[in-house]
């Protein structure tokens, strides 16, 4: 980073007022303004990241790499059709491909951030995708079939980074998860009372159903979805006509309240989520401008 600081003098006919006064002299005096001029960041690193960031933020580059996360995918199906100890079979070399290609595109990527090393992590993606590449290098790893199946499972997961709608989808659950907390207490503490209500009221009657909390507490789970609920209030009426209102008063608030509070938690998130895309966007096009490259 080059720094250069200057004079410019306004040319005034009296002479420099004292520092802190104000008025006409202070408009017929001279001014010195320092300008600090910043250059984007020469040598090997800069020119380096530069040519990286433009391949990797190229259309074509997000094409290639998504075709190869669907290609592990369908590599991934097509090794439950042969029998673990097939080695015959080119499975194992595209896998092999399929590594080394992984691993050259988070190295590409780091180079991209050659100039500025903190914005590489910075990107929860590069740290997830780096995560796994390294995980998949590892001998613990080579060694155990499972964990590698499932870290190369982990790969598919990567194609919502190059598809902006699944990205967007992927950011409103991470931030509708606070508001999903206070969702579940509020379930399970409506789960809770109506369980105990039903056992105390009709465990006698309908023990299949309410003869234990747990019992109670999994048939209102289902009734919530509105599953069986017709044969449920039937049942309950030969009881009590009370039984009514028990039922009825559950699905406004379980049926019908929390479910409406889940959808708004999620549509908010949603609307987050696409202004952060946009925010995003902004970002990246400000940062591949002329200027792109400071620190």
């Amino acid at each position: 980073m080059i720094l250069c600081a200057f004079s410019v003098t306004a040319p005034g006919n009296g002479p420099v007022p004292p520092r802190g006064r104000t008025g006409d002299g202070a408009a017929r005096g001279r001014a010195d303004f320092t300008v600090t001029v910043e250059s984007a960041p020469t040598g090997w690193r800069g020119t380096t990241a530069g040519r990286a960031r433009r391949v990797t933020e190229s259309r074509t580059f997000s094409v290639v790499v998504c075709g190869l996360i669907l290609l592990n995918a369908v590599l991934l199906g097509a090794e439950t059709y042969f029998p673990p100890d097939a080695a015959a079979t080119p499975l194992p070399r595209l896998e092999t491909l399929l590594l080394a290609a992984f691993t050259a595109e988070i190295a590409l990527r780091a180079v991209a951030c050659a100039d500025r090393p903190r914005a590489f992590f910075r990107d929860p993606w590069n740290v997830f995708d780096l995560t796994v590449v390294v995980l998949t290098h590892l001998p613990l790893t080579q060694g155990n079939a499972t964990i590698l199946r499932l870290l190369r499972l982990l790969r598919v997961a990567r194609v919502a980074r190059m598809m902006p709608q699944i990205r967007v989808i992927v950011t409103a659950v991470g931030k509708s998860l606070p508001g999903m907390l206070g969702f579940l207490a509020l379930g399970v503490l409506i789960l809770y009372v109506y369980g105990m209500v039903g056992w105390q009221i009709l465990s006698e009657h309908d023990p299949e159903r309410f003869g234990t909390l747990d019992r109670a507490v999994i048939t209102l789970f289902l009734l919530a979805t509105f599953d069986g609920i017709g044969a449920a209030v039937r049942d309950g009426l030969e009881v009590s006509p009370w039984t009514l209102a028990y039922y009825g008063s559950y699905v406004l608030f379980a049926g019908l309240m929390l479910i409406n509070l889940l959808i708004g938690v999620v549509v908010g998130s949603m609307d987050e989520a696409r202004e952060a895309e946009r925010r995003r966007l902004r970002e990246g096009g400000r940062g591949s401008g002329p200027t792109a490259g400071r620190e």
